[in-house]
């Protein structure tokens, strides 16, 4: 049980690394010939999971400071384990059917209950056999893929979208992915910039079709991991209702969808200040707002607590992107911010908030990073405070997030 109290914020964070552009240079890295170093890397739960998986698949992985990677060794195991994490299972699966092995892909918690059948037809079309659990894990999967033409729906997830860009470069056949709803753009735009760093090309129209030549091959490299704007999202928040926050190492020209936060911090009203690399935020007086989160969904818990900072009422769109996250999330966030005070409901695919001072109480995290984060910021202008059960799921992103934040709090 963690206790957050009510505090103020004032101080600067450093960003901890991303762990989507993380987990996208580890794979990359594996496909590589010789040897990748990453800079400046992630070690939360996540980003372990998939160093796990690929050295399964037979690459060569050292940690410390960096990162070193020696990829295209022989498969050693045919059960990969991605522990939590749905960005590294829907990734790999294409990636483990390159080979002429049948792979098992499972993992834990709550990604054995979240959706894998999207992959299932487009695999099989390509020249892989691929058979889901009734549309959940654990999938076996058994190549060699071979490439050519498939149409994906990308409305669920676009995870698997990059998987498949990500493996078809290696394929001796050219191939075209047709996408169609593909949400979560940025995602794939982050893909397609981590396999042009690595030496990979790949063509598109408007993110709907994707031309890729087959035959192409990874080139090792130094390569740094930038911040992630997902985890800076919470602090930045927390000080734009607490004080004021600056954090360190978000780049400007990011590629990542939750850089978005700025644009929803500023339609709040809150006094934000970005530079080339690192973001300010100060409290100000804050109106309710409305916000789209349909391509990042990931933003909706540090929006929900922003939301209650503001006078009036905010909506947020794209809810029913929350519901195969770790937990139920648009439901997580109504029942744990609800028992702290928040005025919040889901109405369809929307969440609306209406801005009111938090008591605090007790919460559990349903076993949800953003959940658990969100539920600290909270508590930091609620009246009581707060108690947090479950609160060490952070590890999955953020595995510093309370030292980080204590950091910055400073007692009222």
């Amino acid at each position: 049980m963690k206790q957050i109290k009510p505090s103020a914020i004032d101080g600067t964070v450093d960003a901890p690394a991303s762990k989507s552009m993380m987990q996208r240079a580890v794979i990359a890295a594996a496909l590589a010939e010789g040897e990748s170093v990453l800079t400046n890397p992630s070690f939360c739960d996540d980003a372990k999971a998939t160093m796990r998986v690929v050295q399964s698949l037979g690459a060569e992985v050292q940690q410390d400071k960096d990162v070193k990677i020696k990829g295209r060794g022989k498969p050693r195991e045919s059960t990969l384990d991605c522990g939590e994490s749905g960005t590294c299972m829907r990734m790999i699966t294409p990636v483990a059917a390159l080979y002429d092995m049948e792979f098992t892909i499972t993992g834990k918690g709550t990604l054995m209950s979240r959706p894998v059948d999207m992959m299932e037809g487009p695999l099989q079309i390509l020249g892989a056999n691929c058979k889901s659990s009734n549309g959940l894990p654990p999938l076996k999967v058994k190549g060699p893929l071979r490439g050519g033409r498939t149409k994906v729906d990308g409305s669920a997830s676009s995870q698997h979208v990059s998987g498949l860009l990500m493996a078809l470069p290696l394929c001796g056949k050219d191939s075209i992915i047709d996408v169609v709803n593909l949400k979560s753009r940025p995602y794939v735009e982050m893909t397609l910039k981590v396999l042009e760093d690595f030496g990979v090309k790949v063509s598109h129209g408007g993110m709907q079709h994707f031309d890729i030549q087959g035959n192409q091959g990874y080139r090792p490299m130094a390569y740094g991991i930038e911040g992630d704007w997902s985890a800076g999202a919470f602090l930045l928040v927390a000080g734009a209702v607490c004080g004021q926050a600056t954090v360190k190492g978000l780049r400007k020209t990011s590629l990542q969808a939750d850089k978005a936060i700025v644009e929803a911090l500023e339609k709040a009203g809150a006094d934000v200040k970005p530079s080339m690399d690192s973001v300010t935020v100060k409290k100000t007086d804050m109106d309710g707002f409305e916000f789209d989160a349909t391509d990042c969904p990931d933003l909706f818990p540090p929006l929900a607590v922003l939301a209650c900072g503001c006078k009036g009422k905010s909506t947020i769109h794209g809810a029913e992107r929350l519901k195969h996250k770790e937990s139920d999330r648009a439901a997580a966030l109504a029942s744990e911010l609800g028992k702290m005070g928040a005025d919040i409901r889901i109405d369809g695919n929307q969440m609306k908030i209406g801005g009111k001072k938090l008591i605090g109480g007790k919460v559990d995290s349903h076993n949800d990073h953003r959940i658990a984060m969100a539920c600290s910021v909270a508590a930091l202008g609620s009246e009581k405070g707060v108690e947090i059960g479950n609160e060490e799921c952070v590890s999955k992103s953020y595995p510093g997030f309370f030292q980080d934040l204590e950091s910055i709090m400073v007692e009222k």
